[in-house]
């Protein structure tokens, strides 16, 4: 099949390269335009490397998108871990339409913050789903989907990185080769058992010591790498990452009850919770350092 794929980093990447490697050409690449001063996107390095063009618009909703599509004369569009949005102008032009990856098991957690909530609210399966795009937000037929497990201690980071990264991968290549043998399905989702989360933001990320401590650290993992959970020192935001839980110790809520070279221990509901690294401005520091540069001792209350 000819093929033409929307996405970018090392996720597009080893699309492009896994399509590629079982028989499919890759028409063209599109993904956002480079940050200024930044390295180019990995799927561009790619691209450019094996002479595959590559369009880079700042929106993918002018008609001269679709235009482009349409010269491509493509079978099927590939959508792999896209940012930006995708009209239907554009999609529904090439011959098959176009599939989708998303990191949940669709119609849960629907948006583009998937990963980062399923942790925030205890969830403890994940998968990934590949549907078949339409107007709405993630609200496509199913093609196929994957399940795993979520670790009692996985960060955002952790969980995409070293399980739906690769799951993710193996599902689309997997997908398209379903398309390729006329085999693909398009199961509609069940809207009874739809939920949409919006982008996890800085307003979602402010640490309640109140909260049962389980639902503090779920925060914390869900918000960790971006955009970090956060307390208030001084009037400063502290974000906290690598956290841990610390089972049945008895602590008081928001007040730091141990300081040493491991992290910061810190009394939440019912229990505390250990963390090793911090960030009240540009750069992750140890904990530890940290109390050390801001004068943090036990007994200290955060809010």
């Amino acid at each position: 099949m000819r093929i033409i794929l929307i996405g970018q980093a090392a996720f597009a990447e080893k699309v492009l390269d896994g399509a590629r490697g079982n028989g499919h050409e890759v028409g063209a690449v599109y993904c956002p335009p480079d940050a200024p001063g930044g390295q180019p996107d990995p799927v561009k390095a790619r691209a450019t490397t094996l002479g595959i063009p590559v369009h880079q618009h700042a929106s993918l909703k002018g008609l001269e998108v679709q235009r482009e599509f349409e010269a491509l004369r493509a079978d099927l569009g590939v959508l792999a871990y896209v940012t930006q949005i995708v009209p239907r102008n554009v999609f529904a032009v090439p011959r098959l339409g176009s599939i989708c990856f998303h990191p949940s098991l669709l119609p849960r957690f629907r948006g583009g913050s998937a990963i980062n909530w399923q942790i925030i609210k205890g969830e403890t399966e994940t998968g990934v789903t590949v549907f078949w795009v339409d107007p709405g937000i993630d609200t496509g037929p199913i093609l196929l989907q994957k399940r795993a497990a979520i670790g009692p201690d996985e960060t955002a980071g952790s969980l995409y990185y070293n399980t739906l990264f690769p799951l993710g991968v193996a599902t689309v290549l997997e997908s398209i080769e379903s398309i390729a043998a006329g085999t693909a399905p398009r199961i509609p989702q069940d809207e009874s058992l739809a939920s949409y989360d919006l982008l996890c933001r800085d307003e979602h990320a402010a640490i309640d010591w109140s909260r049962p401590a389980r639902d503090v650290y779920n925060l914390i993992r869900g918000c960790d790498p971006q955009p970090g959970a956060y307390t208030v020192l001084d009037g400063t935001k502290i974000r906290l990452y690598d956290a841990q839980l610390l089972g049945g110790a008895a602590a008081r809520s928001g007040v730091v009850e141990e300081v040493s070279a491991e992290g910061l221990v810190i009394g939440a509901h019912g229990a505390a919770i250990r963390v090793k690294r911090v960030r009240a401005g540009d750069k992750k520091v140890a904990a530890a350092e940290f109390a050390t540069q801001r004068g943090v001792t036990a007994g200290r209350r955060l809010a």
